[in-house]
């Protein structure tokens, strides 16, 4: 069997327990592909998983844990039956094995998709989790013409496509983030309002929903405005939700992701759906990449550049 390197952690802790080391790079059983990774999408989901916050529910695989669900790359190679995508094709992945953050990925094909031509690579590798997630909240908002909608974290990978999402339906979005946050959303004609007591102020006449993408007490935030229960959402606030019955959504709740994906993909592609890249790094850089995460500034996403300088090339 081939070798590859990839990100690893054999305990639950912070950014120090990340290494890139050498491992197996399985070849495809029937239905499967094997993709070359570009790049590799960094989520805060991940970060939790591997502090050991939400053991409960995902919990590693010890020794040898991976790491990261989105990538982008080409099929390198294909099992018998795959009819879906074609050897020398770019696509958009989402690994449920955590094993994203890799040279290569072995995956079965309905968890690809193509990348359509005139989309950024590293964009398409941001496309699975954040896309899907802005997508399931979006469906469970149900966003009416003309009504007032808050999203916290609204210059994040969730909170900034959601806000888009929520526009094209015709709603008008008050996105929470900081100040310097505020040109880049309203360049997608979203309000920047700053965090803690600017909510009121950018809504003086009440919101008629609520997605919260960061925690910290915006569910109650949401509530003490007058907002109805049934329309608050959250992606992150589980204890909230289960205190005030708010819905939690997770990107579980889509019933066809790769239906989804294409979509969004799509629409990036028409130029009708933006996907900031704020910073890109090499998969050896992994620890600096999370750490930048954490600190939950800049607008858009971050991504492993995983083939490095040539990682546009792959594709």
């Amino acid at each position: 069997m081939s070798t590859m390197r990839a990100v690893r952690f054999d305990e639950y802790g912070g950014t120090p327990v990340l290494e890139v080391r050498e491992v197996p790079s399985p070849p495809p059983q029937p239905g499967q592909v094997r993709v070359k990774v570009a790049y590799a999408g960094i989520n805060p989901g991940e970060a939790v998983i591997r502090e050991g916050l939400m053991k409960e529910y995902f919990p590693a695989r010890f020794p040898g844990e991976g790491q990261g669900s989105d990538f982008s790359g080409v099929v390198v190679e294909a099992g018998p039956g795959v009819t879906g995508v074609h050897v020398g094709q770019g696509v958009i992945g989402m690994s449920d094995e955590r094993s994203a953050q890799a040279e290569f990925v072995t995956i079965d094909q309905d968890r690809v998709v193509p990348l359509p031509d005139g989309v950024d690579p590293a964009v398409g590798a941001c496309l699975y989790v954040a896309g899907t997630t802005a997508w399931a909240l979006a469906e469970a908002i149900q966003p009416r013409q003309g009504e007032v909608i808050a999203v916290s974290a609204a210059a994040g990978g969730v909170g900034f496509l959601l806000s888009q999402l929520l526009r094209r339906a015709g709603a008008r979005v008050v996105g929470i983030a900081s100040d310097a946050s505020a040109q880049a959303l309203e360049g997608i004609g979203a309000a920047q309002v700053a965090y803690g007591d600017g909510l009121r102020a950018g809504a003086p006449g009440g919101l008629s929903a609520f997605a919260d993408c960061f925690g910290g007490g915006y569910v109650e935030a949401a509530i003490d405005c007058g907002v109805p229960t049934e329309r608050i959402k959250t992606i992150i606030d589980i204890a909230a939700a289960r205190r005030f019955g708010v819905q939690m959504v997770v990107m579980a709740g889509v019933a066809d992701p790769g239906r989804v994906v294409g979509e969004l993909a799509d629409l990036v592609a028409a130029g009708e759906l933006r996907v900031p890249i704020r910073a890109r790094y090499p998969l050896d850089e992994v620890r600096a990449a999370y750490e930048d995460l954490a600190t939950r500034h800049g607008v858009g996403k971050i991504v492993l550049s995983v083939a490095g300088e040539s990682a546009d090339a792959v594709l």
